[in-house]
């Protein structure tokens, strides 16, 4: 909650704005969420101070990022970019910003992620924007990750990992550690996967007492995730179950929705898909009501693997077809990747010769155009589980071709540095 705490300084005014926006915030750390908000949006209505204004705002666009109202929380988000403008702070510009790429980010908008992040590291604030700097490339990265720009994502998250550490902030850094464990999990080395959230996990312990329970929620839900890759469906069941446990307790619908989705995975693991259905289902709804178009497209391609399961390859390519629409919508090549390698098996089982030709090529585009392969040996990267290590540039290789050819510099930059006609 430090950064609804954040400059609750004299030139906000009135007392009573300050008084009353802390008031909300008691009443939201209490699990009172209505009457929190009620609160606040009485503050909104009242006051004439701009700053208490933007205060109030920032919590109302946190609060609805939560409850998973993202659209409400773009709203707020607008409202309070508007309000910046005219102070002409910019500080409260980089946060506003913040907030703009935050909303968009929920909403699968990633492409307008990355812009407002970048106009958010271009302000020239004082050390309050800096502080928030870390925020920003951890925005940046998870809007990187899914665009399927994962050289990018892994950059960023570095950058957002050395700003956690500059500033002693434990809490972005149990956030960064978690969505390394997401691009892990990606790529497909799933013991860096579990490893990054059960870092997380003991910031909680060592950390996070007087942290709210989400911390707990997440890194438990990651490492649930890692579990069910690595095949240990008992441990990520147990992870899942804490998380979903927790975020019943918070009303936290969007993390609700991705252990509903973890367990239907779970569930598909264990070829039971009479309990995976409507697992699937439930994640499926209130992703569709929050805008998690990403979650959605995970749910459809966790449908179609059920469906093949069964044998029903018509009603495995429809669902196919609905998750190929909603990567397209967000430019996520990597489901794509996965609809094409999933549509090929069933065109090659089916003996279909002609579609079966077509999904190849798509899928050796989706491959090239991801650059998913080693700068070493030049085999597939996050084809299957195997030990992958990242240079200090972000460039990624099998740990085994590191290990056996050694390297004074990345082979990948070097390549890329040679100029032609002077090879």
């Amino acid at each position: 909650m430090n950064i609804f705490m954040r400059r609750l300084a004299p030139e906000m005014g009135q007392d009573q704005t300050k008084q009353q926006i802390e008031k909300g915030l008691r009443l939201y750390q209490s699990n009172q969420t209505d009457k929190a908000l009620n609160v606040w949006t009485k503050v909104l209505e009242k006051t004439s101070d701009p700053g208490g204004k933007f205060r109030v705002l920032g919590c109302l666009i946190t609060a609805h990022s939560e409850m998973g109202k993202y659209k409400d929380m773009l709203k707020y988000a607008l409202d309070q970019i508007d309000t910046a403008r005219e102070m002409e702070d910019p500080d409260y510009l980089t946060e506003g910003y913040l907030n703009l790429a935050r909303s968009n980010e929920k909403l699968c908008d990633f492409q307008k992620t990355v812009s407002y992040c970048k106009t958010c590291l271009n302000m020239q604030g004082t050390t309050v924007s800096l502080q928030l700097n870390g925020q920003v490339c951890l925005s940046m990265g998870n809007a990187y990750l899914g665009l399927s720009v994962f050289q990018k994502a892994l950059e960023s998250y570095e950058k957002a990992l050395r700003y956690a550490h500059n500033n002693d902030d434990k809490m972005l850094e149990c956030r960064v550690c978690c969505s390394l464990g997401n691009i892990y999990i990606h790529l497909k080395d799933y013991e860096k996967a579990l490893f990054f959230p059960c870092k997380a996990a003991e910031l909680v312990n060592d950390y996070g007492k007087g942290w709210s329970l989400k911390y707990r929620a997440m890194s438990q839900y990651h490492m649930s995730v890692a579990y069910r890759k690595l095949e240990r469906l008992p441990d990520a069941m147990e992870c899942c179950e804490e998380s979903m446990k927790i975020a019943l307790q918070h009303g936290d619908r969007p993390l609700q929705a991705l252990c509903l989705l973890n367990f239907a995975d779970i569930h598909r693991c264990r070829r039971d898909v009479d309990k995976s259905f409507p697992r699937y289902e439930s994640a499926l709804a209130i992703m569709t009501e929050i805008g998690n178009r990403l979650g959605q497209s995970q749910v459809y391609l966790g449908v179609a693997k059920c469906w093949l399961l069964q044998k029903e390859f018509d009603k495995a390519l429809d669902s196919l077809q609905r998750a190929q629409e909603l990567a397209d919508g967000m430019g996520n090549k990597l489901c794509t990747l996965k609809v094409h390698c999933l549509s090929e098996g069933i065109h090659r089982s089916r003996g279909q010769q002609e579609e079966l030709r077509e999904q190849v090529v798509k899928f050796l585009q989706c491959v090239e155009e991801l650059e998913l392969y080693c700068g070493m040996c030049g085999e597939a990267i996050g084809d299957r589980d195997q030990k992958l290590q990242a240079l200090p540039c972000s460039h990624i290789f099998h740990l085994k071709c590191l290990q056996t050819n050694g390297t004074k510099g990345c082979p990948k930059c070097f390549k890329s540095s040679i100029k032609p006609g002077f090879v």
